[in-house]
């Protein structure tokens, strides 16, 4: 998957000249203020501090990551391209320089995270979406806590007929909004047996599981759908469903 992704970067730099310019690309750790704004749920992840979202500009095009690993860069677009892609780090380095780069050259957009009542708002939107395409009495597992798609979802559907999993063991064995947390690491096989929509945070694809998730799938035969910013441009290349109705 990172081999397709870089790749395609690698392409889209050499036919647009960009490869041996001289560019700076700085990312950024932003603050949850300047990320998401003031939200009335305070539970996101990245306002716990558990989360950061970097956020690379190259050309004033802006390109995001969320991450658990979070770094800072500047000096030139081939220089990300010499990243092993091998941890957490270097892969959210080359996620926000990717989805920066296609933003610039118009290749994906929607790039950037939305505010203060927005993630509300698109969280009602993509329920509704869903519900819309595959009826209110379906199942649905939730990869990544999001407590507003959660939240609204087991509104939506009953908390009986949504399963979530997450990697952050102060979530994992807890009831939120009815509904209780799996253990990432161990119940993925099971979520997707017990669900038919699956819908991923975006962050997959920089620690790592998005690719598993993708074979777990296709094993199973299920629909997955992923949400937010990070994987703009990915999803792009690897098309893959995508979720994110009020970024920019």
């Amino acid at each position: 998957m990172y081999t397709k992704l870089k790749t395609a970067l690698i392409d889209l730099a050499e036919k647009n000249n960009l490869l041996e310019s001289e560019i700076n690309i700085t990312a950024k750790i932003l603050t949850p203020e300047e990320a998401i704004g003031e939200t009335e749920r305070k539970d996101f992840p990245l306002l716990q501090g558990k989360e950061f979202l970097m956020q690379a500009d190259f050309k004033n095009a802006l390109g995001q990551a969320f991450t658990d690993a979070p770094s800072n860069f500047k000096g030139k677009l081939k220089k990300i391209l010499e990243l092993k892609l091998t941890d957490n780090s270097d892969r959210a380095l080359f996620v926000a320089t990717l989805n920066a780069v296609m933003r610039y050259l118009g290749a994906a957009e929607k790039t950037i995270h939305c505010k203060n009542e927005e993630p509300e708002l698109c969280a009602r939107e993509i329920v509704s979406i869903i519900i819309d395409k595959y009826g209110a009495d379906i199942k649905i597992g939730i990869v990544g806590f999001q407590p507003a798609i959660i939240d609204n979802c087991a509104k939506s559907l009953t908390a009986q007929n949504v399963k979530v999993i997450d990697l952050d063991k102060n979530n994992i064995n807890k009831k939120k909004y009815g509904v209780l947390i799996w253990d990432g690491k161990k119940m993925a096989g099971e979520l997707f047996k017990r669900s038919d929509v699956i819908l991923a945070t975006g962050s997959t694809i920089v620690n790592d599981s998005l690719s598993h998730l993708s074979a777990l799938a296709k094993e199973y035969q299920k629909p997955l759908y992923l949400y937010g910013t990070t994987v703009a441009g990915a999803a792009k290349i690897l098309n893959l469903e995508r979720l994110c109705f009020k970024s920019s």
